[in-house]
């Protein structure tokens, strides 16, 4: 079986929304976008790129593969983490899409998000990783999918946008496996299901 990870930027009030840049995501008359720029550092960079060094399938909500694809499915800039994502194996759990054609790799899981995701978890291969997709990782946690985390937690509150958990989430015991704190105070803390 399959193991899911999810790498999500947060800030110390819980909100994951709009993150890189000020028209990601203003759903909601979001007003705080790119919050998370001053904060990226050589510390942050060489984190992410020890993720991106295991090779793994990748999971993701309609919107950030939307996202995602714009950024990362034309760029040609030489970048290894163009080329990581270009070259994954991608699953989009949507309801509304109707094929996933625009972006090499990629697959579409129709219907429930959480037995299709599931039923990828339960087939030989590589592990799989959520990068954002909030509403996705509230499913998945909530059908106990999610096996790890890895938070960025940034030392900043913004008082509005979603929050990673927006409602109740299941009780879930997860313990901390290792954390790094970057020079601009934010905190990589990696959680393992118990």
């Amino acid at each position: 079986m399959r193991s899911i990870s999810v790498t999500m930027s947060v800030t110390l009030d819980g909100v994951v929304q709009g993150l890189g840049r000020p028209d990601e995501d203003t759903r909601g008359g979001f007003p705080h976008g790119g919050w998370g720029l001053p904060y990226n550092d050589e510390i942050m960079g060489a984190e992410m790129a020890r993720g991106m060094a295991e090779p793994g399938d990748m999971l993701f909500g309609r919107r950030t593969w939307e996202d995602f694809h714009q950024a990362w499915g034309t760029a040609t800039d030489g970048n290894p983490f163009t080329a990581h994502m270009n070259a994954a194996t991608k699953y989009v759990a949507s309801r509304t899409l109707a094929d996933t054609d625009a972006w090499q790799n990629s697959t579409l899981l129709p219907g429930d998000a959480a037995e299709s995701v599931a039923a990828v978890k339960a087939t030989p291969g590589s592990d799989l990783s959520v990068i954002g997709s909030a509403a996705l990782v509230r499913t998945l946690h909530a059908a106990g999918l999610i096996d790890r985390y890895s938070l960025l937690i940034h030392p900043l509150t913004l008082g509005t946008g979603t929050r990673l958990f927006d409602g109740p989430a299941p009780l879930t015991e997860f313990e901390l496996t290792r954390s790094v704190t970057t020079g601009t105070g934010v905190i990589i803390a990696h959680y393992a299901r118990r």
